[in-house]
């Protein structure tokens, strides 16, 4: 029988996830968590033990990948399953790095949870086919870029008015976050490196692509770029 954590800040949704689970003559419920806080207290209890985490990302004190990678390193064979309102694929392809083995818009979430559960434990990743679709959008449009980067980079170069336009757009703090998407960083090594959290890390990422006008890392290199905010390499950096 495995073992079953539910994190999700939603009473509701939580009930439901919780019924569905409890349904199934193979899992079985452990508990069901509100917030980062109480997901890894209980975590910490000696003799609990849980091979499934479902959890969403955005909870009320933090996100639920940090709840992933601790749950990961209290019982290594843990497989977790992202259930969230974000599909974009910045927050998939963090998820994965954390240790995701599935993700399921909750637009999409399955009227019986317990048997996405079972698939995922025999071998299964499940992700909603709108999710799907737009990695694979962004794979598509990564190869494209490849191609085009050079041709961006020289149109960088022959725009100096752009670099005093942008000095002073960005808090130092996003600037510093910036530099190390561009070298390729994940979400959590750059929490770990300026020991910050993923979730404070995720909101400067949100403030800058607001400053900058763009939603995906690779258009904020690229803008960043143009606007004299990065060196030249460093959209040709990325996409290697």
């Amino acid at each position: 029988m495995w073992r079953v954590l539910i994190v999700e800040d939603d009473p509701q949704m939580r009930a439901f996830f919780a019924a569905s689970v409890q349904r199934c003559a193979q899992l079985s419920l452990v508990r069901g968590a509100a917030s980062v806080a109480e997901a890894k207290s209980w975590l910490d209890e000696d003799g609990e033990t849980v091979d499934v985490l479902l959890t969403d990302l955005g909870l009320p004190d933090g996100s639920g990948l940090e709840v992933i990678r601790y749950a990961r390193q209290c019982h290594p064979s843990c497989e977790a399953l992202v259930i969230s309102m974000f599909g974009d694929e910045d927050n998939v392809l963090a998820s994965i790095e954390a240790g995701a083995l599935g993700y399921i818009h909750k637009d999409a979430a399955p009227d019986d949870i317990a048997k996405t559960i079972l698939e995922m434990k025999a071998g299964a990743s499940p992700i909603s086919p709108m999710i799907a679709r737009r990695v694979l959008s962004k794979y598509r449009s990564m190869q494209t870029n490849i191609a085009l980067a050079p041709v961006i980079v020289t149109r960088g170069a022959i725009k100096p008015e752009a670099s005093e336009g942008g000095k002073g757009l960005l808090s130092r703090r996003e600037q510093e976050v910036l530099e190390l998407v561009s070298r390729g960083f994940s979400y959590a090594e750059i929490a770990e490196s300026k020991n910050l959290s993923v979730h404070t890390i995720q909101t400067h990422i949100k403030n800058l692509y607001g400053k900058l006008e763009v939603h995906t890392k690779m258009e904020a290199v690229m803008e960043a770029t143009r606007m004299g905010l990065l060196p030249r390499q460093a959209a040709a950096a990325l996409l290697k």
